[in-house]
């Protein structure tokens, strides 16, 4: 009787935490893709003074530890990923409904492993208008 009841049920909104973990660490991957292909660009930029020399230093500096911190939160979350028991799920609907990219938001939506919000293949210069 139980049994009929459970098949009947709807389906719960929740899934392991650590297949929601590992989409979150396959963006982190793509941000940090995304970020290093700005700073080639960047560092091509010729400028005549030497204080602009400084500042364009320190931006390619920023965006270079940007890359660091991005890759080394990824490779954080999927390491203990690793560790988190198959029994723990959870639900994201709520945490979803606040990423605002729908790319993104498919992503890390539920059935997608190690999917990307954003194509790796794009061209620079590539945009989708909004």
């Amino acid at each position: 009787m139980q049994t009929e009841f459970l098949s009947a049920a709807p389906a719960l909104p929740e899934e392991a935490l650590a297949e929601v973990l590992m989409r979150v660490v396959s963006e982190l991957h793509d941000v940090a893709y995304l970020i290093e292909r700005i700073e080639p660009q960047l560092a091509g930029l010729q400028t005549g003074a030497a204080t602009a020399a400084s500042e364009r230093m320190m931006v390619l500096q920023g965006i270079d530890l940007a890359v660091q911190k991005t890759r080394g939160l990824a490779e954080f979350i999927d390491t203990i990923t690793a560790g988190v028991p198959e029994g723990w799920l959870v639900d994201v609907t709520t945490a979803l409904s606040l990423v605002k990219l729908a790319d993104m938001q498919k992503a890390l939506g539920k059935g997608m492993r190690h999917g990307h919000s954003q194509p790796l293949d794009k061209a620079a210069g590539d945009f989708e208008a909004f």
